[in-house]
């Protein structure tokens, strides 16, 4: 039995230009135009194209200043990655890579799925933390493409996995690393260590995602692992719409640090992100430096640890219990209390009592 593992994402423009970011925005726009109200869905795609409009300067200024997206070929790397670790663990599987707003689309992963002949389809999003608009909605459009071919294939879905252990060790070690090699103190007084995490409209909280709790207790594990008793969290809010999102912003933790005094210097880890892209390479490192240092405080970014040779391994054993056909609740997966799908397991939901 041959498992198409689709490894879905985000997806960025890799060419700054407006033929390339006016749409992609749009799609994001429109894939989240239940924040709004609109009586057609006419008038979702009208503002959908206004939205992009208006934010589409100023995002492809953000690329030219970093020379396009690099998230991309390093998701294609994972990519890549994990179909060298599961023909090591000896499976029969072929990996995909569907991105949920440029391309390759998600519908062209599954098609691609289905052309090779794949008995089983894994849905893999790699976002260390579940979102709403992220993990839940990249998993239905997976399931969606599947049903337009009437592909009745088995498609096992996985939802949160930042609970990990070896990925929390990454993340831990990486950040000790970068201290190391910047001779920062995470421990001293005079050092912050500040997460930021990429912000949701509180309105998917609401409804019912845990996105935030997931992002609180992930930063409490590796604060703990690193032997930091205190910590900020900030998150990358798109205020594009004017409605209420996560808080705080983290442009707002990082005045508040400044202003108070209590801390000489910032160690900024981009928590939610598993690759580079402009979210870190130009809202954290220029825009976000730039805030910190008009403040008189030191900055200093972690990296975002998307080459790190275990994250293969990680991803591995995510997909293993369901490639090789056993019992995922032996990997500790249990279904998933965020997405409608009763084929979606994660590694966040609590153990059911009897």
């Amino acid at each position: 039995m041959t498992t198409g593992v689709v490894l879905l994402n985000f997806g960025e423009p890799s060419e700054p230009t407006r033929e390339n970011v006016v749409p992609y925005l749009e799609r994001i726009f429109l894939n989240n135009a239940s924040l709004e109200e609109a009586d057609t869905e006419e008038e979702a795609r009208e503002r959908a194209r206004q939205l992009a409009e208006r934010r589409a300067p100023g995002l492809i200024e953000e690329y030219e200043e970093i020379g396009g997206s690099p998230l991309d070929p390093q998701a294609k790397a994972q990519s890549d990655a994990l179909a060298d670790e599961l023909d090591a663990r000896g499976y029969d599987a072929e990996t995909y890579l569907g991105m949920q707003f440029t391309e390759p689309f998600i519908a062209d992963a599954v098609e691609a799925a289905y052309d090779d002949g794949v008995d089983q389809l894994v849905a893999l999003p790699i976002y260390p933390l579940c979102g709403a608009s992220t993990t839940i909605a990249a998993n239905e459009e997976l399931q969606s493409a599947a049903d337009d071919l009437d592909w009745d294939v088995p498609v096992a879905e996985i939802t949160g996995w930042h609970r990990h252990p070896l990925y929390n060790q990454i993340r831990a070690e990486n950040v000790r690393r970068f201290a190391e090699a910047h001779d920062v103190d995470l421990t001293d007084d005079d050092t912050e260590l500040v997460y930021s995490a990429h912000g949701t409209p509180r309105h998917y909280l609401d409804e019912g995602s845990r996105y935030d709790q997931y992002v609180e207790e992930f930063c409490d594990v590796i604060a703990r692992k690193l032997g930091v008793e205190s910590y900020t969290l900030g998150y990358q809010n798109h205020e594009n719409r004017d409605i209420p999102w996560t808080e705080p912003d983290v442009e707002d933790a990082i005045e508040r640090i400044g202003e108070t005094g209590d801390a000489e210097r910032v160690v900024v880890e981009p928590v939610s992100f598993m690759h580079e892209q402009s979210e870190t390479l130009s809202e954290l490192d220029d825009e976000l430096r730039e805030e910190a240092e008009e403040l008189g405080l030191d900055f200093y970014r972690v990296p975002v640890p998307h080459d790190d040779d275990r994250f293969r391994t990680v991803l591995g054993d995510l997909v293993e219990p369901f490639v090789g056909d056993f019992d995922p609740g032996y990997y500790q997966f249990r279904r998933c209390q965020c997405a409608d799908s009763p084929d979606a397991m994660c590694l966040n939901a609590p153990v059911e009592r009897t």
